[in-house]
């Protein structure tokens, strides 16, 4: 009922009548996998960017512009906050007592000296050392032209403060009407160093009183001062004549070795009114960073600027990449048209803008390295371009780049290849 049809007659030369093994098909061409084909579209964006050499150029331009800009931005901004915590940072202290009003070194509001006594109730208390600090004007030794510095007080045989060159000069500032000059303060104060070198000791007018340099000591200038001095607790009373006695900026707190630095410090909080702050170094450290970077328009200032050339390398990086796929539109609808997707062609635009990002951000490196120098020179401000902010740089450039591909990517829509040909 159901019969098999019979087979189909063989030709003579069939595999079945000469016993000939079949011929198999070739195994499917696979393409080439994702590294392989992004660098390719690589190669590709380097090639088309060459081609208009006057382009690459602006381009590169652009890029080395923003990350110019962004390091000089970031560069200022890390020097306000490392100048201003200098003085912090070289003070020998474990614990702090400052006024709850203070918003910044420079700026302080006296607290009572008697809370230095209070703190020494504590067995795990060592020493506890008042620290002043004012500002007074400083008479250029040769031009005569007044100028504000910054007044440091403290007992220095007390070992709280660790600036270069202040150990060796500890017997003489004991003296009545000496003082150690910072410098590294702008020369505005006059050449202090090199008249100290020709005559051994030099004398200089500190608030209408005359005091005796004694030596040089390494601080260096910052946002609140361009320029610092040291002298002994009476010396600088002595200058400070409106200070009352009583009244203290500061107090530097050494625990007895094997000390619990935080355990301490609540006992303290809970020993002492309410009208001083119990800090360790770091949480001053950060209050006074924080006083610049919140409490002044200066760290926004810095933030806004970076802000601004990364969008302006944008605009230029996104107006390059545009203008290249506009004058390329037939090309890349021949490789649509070829099989090519829009994913491999999205890939030669980041392509071309990871190439503009490196190619822009080393000469910018270069660049801002060496203005680091002059600027530092000429401010004398605490200007450092580390592996840490180069990095940050980069990945902020070249997310600017991406950023402008990704902007331009929507001009292939445009490529389509039935319009073209």
């Amino acid at each position: 009922m159901n019969e098999l049809a019979p087979p189909a007659k063989l030709l003579p030369w069939a595999p079945e009548r000469t016993g000939e093994a079949p011929h198999s098909l070739p195994p499917a061409r696979r393409g080439p996998g994702f590294a392989a084909s992004t660098w390719l579209a690589v190669r590709l964006a380097w090639r088309q960017l060459r081609s208009e050499k006057a382009r690459l150029a602006s381009a590169i331009a652009g890029v080395l512009f923003a990350c110019v800009l962004v390091f000089m931005q970031l560069g200022f901004r890390g020097a306000l906050f490392e100048s201003a915590t200098n003085l912090i940072g070289a003070m020998r202290g474990d614990l702090f007592l400052m006024h709850p009003l203070t918003l910044a070194s420079f700026r302080p509001e006296p607290l009572p000296r008697v809370r230095a006594q209070q703190a020494l109730a504590l067995p795990e208390v060592e020493r506890a050392v008042p620290v002043y600090l004012a500002q007074a004007t400083w008479r250029n030794p040769e031009s005569g032209t007044r100028r504000t510095i910054q007044l440091i007080g403290v007992d220095v045989a007390a070992g709280v403060l660790d600036f270069p060159g202040l150990a060796p000069l500890v017997d003489r500032l004991k003296r009545a009407d000496t003082l150690a000059f910072d410098v590294r303060s702008r020369p505005e104060f006059g050449p202090v160093a090199t008249l100290l070198e020709q005559r051994g000791t030099i004398e200089a007018e500190v608030g209408n009183r005359r005091m005796e340099v004694v030596g040089l000591i390494e601080i260096g200038p910052s946002f609140g001062a361009d320029g610092n001095v040291v002298l002994s607790e009476v010396n600088f009373r002595r200058v400070v004549k409106e200070r009352q006695v009583a009244a203290v900026d500061l107090v530097a707190i050494r625990l007895r070795p094997g000390s619990d630095i935080l355990a301490t410090q609540q006992r303290l909080r809970e020993l002492l009114p309410r009208d001083v702050m119990v800090l360790t170094q770091a949480e001053l450290r950060a209050h006074e960073r924080r006083y610049w970077e919140e409490a002044t328009p200066i760290g926004f200032i810095f933030a806004f600027g970076s802000l601004m050339g990364l969008v302006v390398g944008m605009v230029i990086v996104y107006q390059i990449l545009f203008s290249d796929i506009a004058s390329h539109l037939k090309e890349y609808a021949t490789l649509k048209a070829m099989g090519y997707s829009g994913f491999y062609l999205s890939r030669v635009v980041l392509g071309a803008a990871l190439i503009l990002a490196v190619t822009g951000f080393i000469p910018g490196l270069a660049l801002s390295f060496f203005l680091y120098d002059l600027v530092g020179s000429a401010t004398f401000l605490p200007l450092r371009l580390d592996l840490a902010m180069g990095l940050s740089v980069f990945a902020m450039i070249f997310g600017m780049c991406a950023v402008a591909g990704l902007l331009a990517v929507r001009k292939l829509r445009d490529a389509n290849p039935a319009d073209m040909f």
